[in-house]
């Protein structure tokens, strides 16, 4: 399958793209294709396969969200700067290494950039510089939004 989408322009992998290819070589040259027969271990192989893919999309995609939310609680503009990049490498093993904002401003610049360039060496210098701006930032005592409610123009009973 690989062989045959090199036969067209483009290296992203989609599902979109990947069902067009499919489907264009399905038309084009049959002859490439084969046929998953009734065997069902056959089946249940790919089930299998396709049900761990899904376990694993999930879990990822859950523990991103309780990351990106504990980040949010402690210090939202750390998670500003952090959020596009949550799953890289780099930012991973910032957090795995430096548990808490403290910790991580306590590093220092040069301690960061020497943890970040192993695995992010274009983006090392600018990550440093970015978490550390956003160190300098106080976190506000209040939760999003800043003022009640009731302080609020937009308050309809006044």
């Amino acid at each position: 399958m690989r062989r045959i989408a090199d036969l067209y322009p483009g290296e992203a992998t989609t599902d979109a793209r990947d069902a067009f290819i499919i489907a264009d070589a399905a038309r084009a040259m049959p002859h490439t294709l084969r046929a998953i027969d009734g065997e069902y271990e056959t089946i249940a192989e790919l089930e299998m396969i396709v049900g761990f893919d899904d376990d694993l999309a999930g879990e990822a995609t859950r523990v991103a969200n309780r990351l990106h939310g504990l980040l949010t609680q402690i210090h939202p503009s750390l998670e500003r700067v952090l959020e596009p990049r949550l799953q890289h490498p780099a930012v991973l093993a910032l957090l795995e290494r430096f548990g808490s904002p403290s910790q991580i401003r306590k590093a220092g610049r040069r301690r960061l950039v020497t943890l970040l360039r192993p695995k992010a060496p274009r983006m090392a210098e600018r990550l440093a510089e970015d978490i550390i701006a956003a160190l300098d930032v106080r976190p506000s005592p209040f939760p999003a939004p800043m003022q009640p409610l009731w302080w609020s123009r937009a308050w309809p009973y006044r």
